[in-house]
């Protein structure tokens, strides 16, 4: 299957009445598709990359692959938050590595070229004698970043419209869990070796809890449970299931029916948020490669619950518990992969239990085609 014809089979999820059936599995293997979402979806799409936690200081920065390209996104000495490419202008080799951490200026290991927390040239040694270079004008390219409730998100499409307006309905409902208020206690960053698709539609269903997570996650929210989706725009819907017994949080006040779901908040191509009592976890699955997804995430706490507690001691169990349902996760999903590769490999009909699956292809089909067709409301 190539990619037109690919591309023609997602499309098919505009229609109102479309079959629900799981993507092509060339949708996870196709180079021409790959090419594809990285101009249409990755180059155009807000992709969630940390939270505000990590970037507090002057000089701290997160580094990482968007589709191949890499970004970094770090706090200025005017206390804005700045994307750009870290790729040197001179001989192309990126002047950070990837990861996370603090500097006072970006240095090219290569020449030693060396960029200030705003991407412009502050030296490089031995040019002067070259009179066609300008090093007033030399500077890192510039990407778009916004900050939503404590969460960064960067655009390599720096005249990208605005994020915040997608996401009110999403603030609305998530106004008693105070977001802003949050601290992140522990964080993550793995390396999936799956298509980021096969990632993205697992996390948009709690259907696969009862096979992936039957001992950690299936107690208490079940595959079967109850799931209600929303669409709110082409860049984000929500999922709510119903928990087997409420929670009784500790200190967020919240309404009986939140203490009574686990909320799923998704924002296209690979951000999520799952708030569930007195925990948010936000969790981007960020394609490096056709077959490697980066997973990156963290867990938001109220500061009230944590202060006089041991952080570091927070913080290891918090990622403990999260390296679990990871690898559960992991494992499962790179076998989804290795399947998808089967010449035997076809499309299987939707559970009843994966609306919010659906929301997704539709979400990726209007990024492909670039369609502004209406969205679906409540399921």
């Amino acid at each position: 299957m190539d990619v037109g014809e690919i591309v023609a089979e997602l499309e098919r999820y505009l229609a109102p009445e479309a079959e629900e059936l799981s993507l092509p599995p060339a949708a996870f293997t196709s180079p021409g598709l790959w090419e594809l979402e990285r101009e249409q979806v990755f180059g155009r799409s807000w992709i969630l990359v940390a939270h505000v936690d990590e970037l507090a200081e002057t000089g701290a920065y997160v580094s990482l692959s968007v589709a191949g390209e890499p970004v970094v996104v770090v706090r200025g000495e005017d206390g804005e938050l700045r994307g750009m490419s870290p790729v040197c202008r001179h001989r192309l080799m990126p002047v950070v590595e990837e990861g996370s951490g603090r500097t006072d200026v970006f240095t090219c290991p290569y020449h030693l070229w060396r960029y200030g927390l705003d991407g412009r040239l502050v030296g490089a040694t031995h040019m002067k004698r070259n009179p066609a270079f300008d090093p007033a004008a030399c500077r890192l390219p510039r990407f778009a970043v916004e900050e939503w409730h404590g969460f960064v998100f960067v655009n390599l499409d720096v005249s990208a419209e605005p994020l915040g307006p997608h996401l009110r309905r999403i603030g609305d409902d998530l106004a008693n869990y105070r977001l802003p208020e949050l601290t992140q206690v522990a964080g993550w960053t793995e390396e999936w070796r799956c298509n980021w698709k096969v990632a993205v539609e697992n996390a948009h269903e709690n259907y696969h809890v009862m096979g992936f997570h039957p001992e950690t996650l299936q107690p208490t929210t079940p595959g079967g449970a109850e799931t209600r989706v929303r669409a709110d725009s082409p860049w984000a819907d929500s999922m709510r299931v119903r928990y087997s017994a409420p929670l009784e949080p500790v200190v967020l006040d919240l309404t009986e029916e939140e203490r009574a779901h686990l909320y799923g908040f998704f924002v296209f191509p690979s951000g999520s948020l799952a708030a569930s009592g007195d925990t948010v976890i936000w969790l981007s699955l960020i394609p490096s490669a056709l077959d490697r997804t980066t997973v990156r995430g963290g867990v938001l706490m109220p500061a009230a619950m944590v202060e006089g507690q041991d952080r570091e001691a927070v913080r290891k169990e918090a990622e403990a518990y999260a390296a679990v349902i990871n690898g559960e996760d992991r494992r499962g999903l790179e076998e989804v992969q290795r399947g998808a590769g089967s010449r035997f490999a076809e499309r299987g009909h939707l559970s009843p239990k994966e609306p919010g699956v659906v929301l997704f292809y539709r979400s990726l089909a209007r990024a492909l085609v670039r369609q502004d067709t209406d969205w679906p409301g409540e399921l």
